[in-house]
């Protein structure tokens, strides 16, 4: 009910000791070889999905038991398919037949993704009186044991999405900083304990990471041996619906999270390395991070930062970030991209899908990606058998479909900012 306080600018003497530099360092040289990275995203695992119940419930999760068609509650409308639905979250059938599908598709079986990132939300969407702390643990166990399981050898770079936890007293994720001090700051923090440990028990990270995710809200960096630097953020701290940011509002990192990420990318910058900022922003962030962070990517773009990722909008989307908070939009002030994997989950009336990017593994550009996808339209004509699940077939490549006609822009060529700028010039 109280107007938001106005916005800051960041201390950039406090925070940035260094002004960024000019002219800004020479760029590697690509090596032309291309490493295959894999990008999942809001698999919401739905260990309650029913068989045959309603799958057009008209409100929250559907193909549940107890939630029927308001219209028929005492019979089915729309029964939900074994795999999956629209307005449901995912199976465990459907779940299962992804991961199946992706090494085969993307010619990795048996060799494995150089790393798979996982931009957040494992967890179904419930509310609290449906929900527990061991539900939770449970569905965090079972989907990193299966990304172990059957994508094959690489790390997995995971972060945590607005679902992935529980609370007693709220309708989404809270993050307590631990500037509160005490018992208050500790209170979330055993599900951070609980992703690291799944983390170093799969060994995807070391253990010095481990701890570091754990004492900084499942945040982290891990410098990988080929230079290249992985940054992991939980952007939840700045949910509308996180009733810790409306303490002490004028400060725009009361966690310490904006801190960690430009002491990281600074001394990114100081050793030469580059970074994948692995993080899950929200779609309602307040304004004090979004402008916060702009003012970070502008200050460590391009010679820093190599891409930055997402999940959360379950849908296949991209940004174009522009030097001066975007004043100015042309090709010359383009500076970095955010990409959004598509979900594994059907819910919002979406295909299941994914992504593989070809990765220069020199320079860590984007080369190329791909996108597969799996027509939840076609899933109630697999019902009774169980044979076969989905298919998922290839859906588009991003330099055919966007800009393979581009004036100046060869194959060897990555799909920077610059890029996906001259696209919009041409869509326009």
């Amino acid at each position: 009910m109280c107007p938001p306080p106005p916005t800051v600018s960041l201390n950039l003497t406090g925070w940035f000791a260094k002004p960024k530099p000019s002219p800004l360092p020479a760029s590697k040289q690509r090596s032309g070889e291309r490493l295959k990275v894999l990008h999942l995203s809001d698999v919401h695992l739905d260990p309650r999905y029913a068989s045959g119940a309603e799958a057009n419930c008209s409100s929250g999760t559907c193909c549940r038991a107890n939630k029927p068609n308001p219209l028929s509650p005492n019979s089915v409308l729309l029964a939900a398919p074994r795999f999956g639905a629209y307005h449901c979250d995912t199976p465990l059938s459907l779940t299962l037949s992804g991961l199946e599908a992706i090494p085969v598709l993307t010619g990795t079986n048996g060799s494995g993704f150089a790393w798979t990132l996982y931009t957040g939300d494992l967890v179904s969407h419930d509310p609290d009186n449906q929900l527990s702390r061991r539900y939770v643990e449970y569905t965090e166990s079972i989907i990193y044991d299966l990304f172990k399981r059957m994508l094959g050898s690489g790390p997995v770079y995971a972060a945590l999405g607005n679902h992935d936890s529980y609370n007693q007293w709220s309708l989404f994720l809270q993050d307590a900083p631990r500037s509160l001090g005490g018992a208050l700051a500790q209170q979330f923090s055993w599900n951070y304990d609980h992703v690291a440990s799944l983390w170093e028990h799969e060994q995807w990270l070391p253990h010095s990471t481990v701890q570091l995710a754990r004492y900084h809200y499942s945040a982290y960096m891990t410098r990988r041996g080929d230079g290249l630097r992985i940054i992991s953020l939980n952007t939840d701290f700045w949910y509308r619906a996180n009733y810790f940011n409306y303490i002490n509002m004028t400060n725009p990192d009361n966690s310490g999270m904006l801190r960690f990420l430009t002491d990281e990318l600074q001394d990114a910058e100081d050793t030469g390395d580059r970074g994948w900022d692995g993080t899950n922003p929200l779609r309602n962030p307040t304004n004090l991070f979004t402008i916060t962070v702009y003012q970070i990517v502008d200050r460590y773009s391009p010679h820093v930062i190599a891409n930055i990722f997402f999940g959360h909008t379950h849908e296949d989307q991209m940004n174009i970030f522009y030097t001066n908070n975007a004043t100015e939009m042309i090709s010359e002030a383009a500076t970095a991209v955010s990409w959004a994997c598509p979900s594994l989950t059907p819910n919002n009336n979406l295909n299941s899908g994914f992504r593989v990017y070809e990765v220069d593994s020199a320079t860590f550009e984007i080369m190329d990606a791909h996108t597969w996808k799996s027509d939840v339209s076609s899933f109630p004509a697999l019902d009774p058998q169980t044979e076969f699940g989905p298919t998922y077939s290839y859906e588009y490549n991003t330099r055919e479909a966007y800009g393979g006609d581009i004036s100046g822009w060869s194959a060897d060529d990555p799909l920077n900012a610059t890029w996906w700028h001259l696209v919009t010039e041409g869509m326009n």
